[in-house]
């Protein structure tokens, strides 16, 4: 009998490991390339995709084949759910029908899970009987309870469902079937009251009887991590199918017309359903988040994210999991196509010993090692790019081989961006002296983390050591548990998901309350590219109030992003305790927050006023947004007095000066004072300021020098953007822009070096000289990379459209997610043009002209 648990129990154990949850499969180390995930949906995390396991199940899904009106094969459609299947049908095809197909392959697969469950029950309960038995009836009948019971209304639901799906006729009723299954989820209930009794019934068996300990020996320690690994899925699986169940019958009552017989009959179903998932929630949701340890008491999961953790030397994808009394810091492991994926911990930390440093304690940290900004441009570049190529492979082709490989390594390269580009250190220490140190792209998240373990520690913890039974069962269930199951890029998201927004976000932070003393205050706004979250503005500090009110308007552009972020600090004057890490950020944080961008809310002409709730204190915001057609868009100034809109050889003309003026001023301000500022170019301007800079120019007012050595330097940066934005045609003119396109795509250099020279003394005198003028100063301003982190490339990205981008927008028309990709096409070249004369040696105008006639015929 204890042979044919064993086999039984191995044949169990295969059956499990065979289970594909449809996690992605990278490599967290970074050593070898990370394979692109299947694009597969989440919400049904325990249905498997491997081949059918039973034989009774595998003959009957191949019997209706691929011909006739027979129903193919119930093996699992792709894991895009139910709307991919209906989407993708060809006209005149009963969605009904498809519905129900799906539905059925994933049934099916839960039977099987059923099955490999009960395997060990039978001889089990044959030694009950004997003189040596391994179990008493009653224990084998606590520790299994129900799942005998929920197999035989699932096999008996989906012995009378299938054959009415394979023999289909639009007139078929069913609806009393899955009448029936709702009627009988009370057993679903009793299963998971006694959850609890069946573990505890199984560590005390596997405490006391040397039979039952030497069982599980096969492969697994402990009858526990066995009950955790095999049971905790079937507690939450029985929920998940009735969640599945109500779905399908919304979509089948979607496509049943309402004087059909089988109307009534699902609707009721679907009541039944409703019901009993409302009445289950309350008692369900505190333990999906739970595991139970081998004492008896619930350990939660509060929160899980992929951070990166600089172990060393090198940067590492983690996905960390606090729990209320522990952080465990786990990396997937690789496995081999339909295997169950598995976390490996790599290490954990009892809260009760975990402290963060002090700031004189950070100095003994490793340093970190920034990816240069060039780096990190060129791959969103990369990734830009690629995004557009798989846009058109869509529009062409659908699905191709091509598209698959571009998908592939469009993954590869977002991977190595999430790796590469946080740099803002969250350091833990161990009471016993061990550290460990992560990288995160956001003061928001470092926030969080922080706030969400220091809430656990105010809890009477106690410190303890994890034995390797105990930090099994702990790994095996991080896997369920976790609530964040995809690496955030693009390539993991659904073709059905929101791209996100592309264009340019206005926000007017207003005024905050709530504060209980008088300080320095200031917010900062971060929208989330390619991933992670940056920071793209901040609001000039409020001093010595409990009430400031800023009244500040910012235009932040968007890459695709979904979330704006809002953070309150407090000013720190006190030098003593400045962070000698210059990624540290010393002012105290006083609240944070997040809204979503609802393209419904925010894309409208009218401002769209909120409030964001921080720890008690209340920020009062606006937001529109404005797409990038229509904010790239170049319109010439009907008045010809200003500057701004108007060409800029009638402002030279007139100015009787070779570079405008409104040129020379900022670019000597910024020069003066702006040259060491963090992110200069870069860092949003108040609009309010920036519009009151350009009304003075444009007035021509004696005032304009004093404003601008009072203004803020970003604001000052700002109306030198925008005066080039506002050209009626970019510097580098209309009637060029497709030679240089085709200039910087050369590929012979000194091909392309004569090209791109005879294309800058094809320019009209006041464009070059200003363009060259332009060109210098941001050289000098890329000099002071180290202290303001503003690079030659940082800079072609930002100054490359606004220099080049023509009058009008070629996407006009065309659909917006398209569009989007276009456009970031056409940046890609647009900031290499720049970036191309910015890595030039210095370029004289003088020069150019006197070998104007000499280059005139190379190109």
């Amino acid at each position: 009998n204890l042979r044919q648990i064993n086999r039984e129990r191995d044949n169990l154990l295969w059956s499990e490991t065979n289970f594909n949850y449809g996690m992605e499969d990278y490599d967290a180390e970074g050593n070898e390339e990370p394979k692109a995930p299947p694009g597969g949906s989440e919400t049904m995390p325990y249905i498997d995709e491997s081949p059918t396991m039973s034989p009774q199940l595998s003959a009957r899904g191949q019997e209706g084949g691929n011909g006739g009106d027979g129903c193919e094969s119930l093996s699992p459609t792709p894991a895009d759910g139910l709307g991919t299947v209906v989407s993708d049908a060809g006209k005149g095809v009963d969605m009904r029908r498809l519905v129900l197909k799906d539905f059925l392959a994933s049934e099916e697969m839960y039977i099987n899970q059923l099955e490999a469950l009960l395997l060990p029950m039978k001889p089990l309960k044959a030694t009950a009987t004997t003189s040596q038995p391994v179990l008493t009836i009653q224990q084998i009948e606590t520790i299994f309870y129900k799942i005998q019971d929920i197999y035989e209304i699932h096999k008996e639901f989906y012995d009378s469902l299938w054959p009415q799906v394979q023999n289909w006729d639009s007139s078929v009723v069913l609806g009393h079937l899955f009448q029936k299954l709702a009627s009988q989820l009370g057993v679903y209930k009793a299963f998971v009251d006694n959850y609890k009794i069946a573990l505890e019934t199984a560590e005390k068996c596997s405490q006391s009887n040397n039979q039952f300990q030497k069982i599980s020996e096969v492969r697994i320690q402990n009858i526990v991590v066995y009950l955790l690994l095999f049971s905790s899925p079937l507690l939450y699986k029985p929920i998940n199918r009735v969640t599945r169940s109500t779905l399908v019958l919304h979509d089948l009552l979607k496509h049943t017309p309402s004087d059909h017989p089988d109307y009534p009959l699902l609707q009721d179903a679907l009541r039944i359903s409703q019901n009993f998932l409302s009445s289950i929630n309350e008692d369900i949701d505190p333990r999906r988040t739970a595991v139970t340890t081998p004492k008896g008491e619930t350990r939660q999961l509060v929160k899980d994210g992929f951070l990166v953790e600089l172990a060393e030397g090198s940067r590492k994808l983690r996905h960390v999991f606090l729990f209320t009394d522990v952080l465990l810091c786990a990396k997937l492991k690789k496995t081999g196509v339909g295997k169950h994926q598995q976390y490996d911990c790599k290490w954990y930390m009892p809260l009760a010993e975990l402290v963060f440093p002090s700031l004189e304690e950070s100095d003994s940290c490793p340093h970190v090692h920034a990816m240069p900004d060039h780096d990190l441009e060129d791959m969103k570049i990369k990734i830009s790019s690629m995004k557009s190529e798989v846009q058109k492979e869509k529009a062409n082709k659908g699905q191709s081989r091509a598209m698959e490989r571009l998908k592939k390594k469009m993954f590869d390269n977002e991977f190595w961006l999430l790796l590469n580009s946080p740099s803002i250190p969250f350091r833990i220490h161990n009471r016993n002296g061990k550290s460990y140190l992560f990288l995160l792209s956001s003061d928001y998240e470092r926030a969080e983390w922080r706030e969400a373990i220091q809430k656990l520690q105010k809890k009477d913890l106690q410190t303890f050591v994890l034995s390797s039974v105990e930090l099994q069962v702990l790994t095996g269930s991080c896997f369920k548990l976790r609530t964040v199951h995809n690496i955030p890029v693009t390539s993991n998201k659904d073709d059905d998901e929101s791209p996100g927004m592309y264009g340019f976000l206005h926000v007017i932070v207003h005024s905050a309350t709530g504060f209980k003393q008088s300080a320095n205050l200031y917010c900062t706004l971060e929208v989330d590219s390619f991933g992670y979250f940056v920071s793209k503005a901040k609001t000039r500090v409020f001093r010595d109030t409990t009430e400031p009110q800023w009244n500040e308007e910012f235009e932040i552009e968007l890459e695709g992003s979904q979330s704006l972020r809002i953070l309150c600090y407090e000013k720190c004057y006190d030098k003593s305790k400045m962070n000698k890490d210059n990624n540290e950020i010393v002012d105290k944080i006083m609240g944070k927050g997040q809204v979503q961008l609802d393209p419904q809310t925010v894309q409208t002409k009218n401002w769209h006023m909120d409030v964001i709730e921080m720890n008690g204190i209340k920020v009062e915001f606006s937001m529109k947004f404005t797409s990038r057609d229509l904010s790239l868009k170049r319109t010439p100034s009907k008045k010809q007095t200003g500057v701004f809109g108007v060409k800029i050889s009638v402002v030279t003309k007139r100015e009787r000066s070779k570079v405008p003026y409104i040129v020379r001023q900022c670019v000597e301000e910024v020069e003066k004072r702006g040259i060491d500022e963090v992110g200069i170019y870069r860092i949003s301007g108040v609009a309010t300021d920036i519009q009151a800079l350009k009304a003075a120019f444009d007035a021509n007012s004696k005032d304009i020098l004093m404003m601008l050595s009072d203004m803020d330097i970003n604001a000052i940066a700002g109306t030198l953007k925008l005066y080039f934005r506002e050209l009626p045609e970019p510097l580098l003119t209309d009637r060029l822009y497709p030679a240089f396109m085709e200039g910087i795509a050369l590929s012979d250099p000194t091909a392309k070096e004569n090209c791109m020279m005879h294309l800058l003394r094809s320019l009209p005198d006041p464009n070059l000289i200003t363009f060259l003028f332009l060109l210098e100063h941001l050289k000098r301003v890329a000099e002071k990379e180290p202290i303001n982190k503003m690079s030659l490339h940082n800079l072609a990205t930002v100054f490359g459209p606004t220099l080049l981008r023509p009058s009008e927008v070629e996407s006009k028309g065309q659909h917006l997610t398209l569009a989007s990709d276009i456009w970031s096409h056409d940046v890609m070249a647009q900031v290499q043009v720049l970036l191309y004369y910015l890595q030039h040696t210095p370029i004289s105008f003088a020069e150019l002209k006197r070998n104007a006639l000499y280059f005139s015929t190379d190109v």
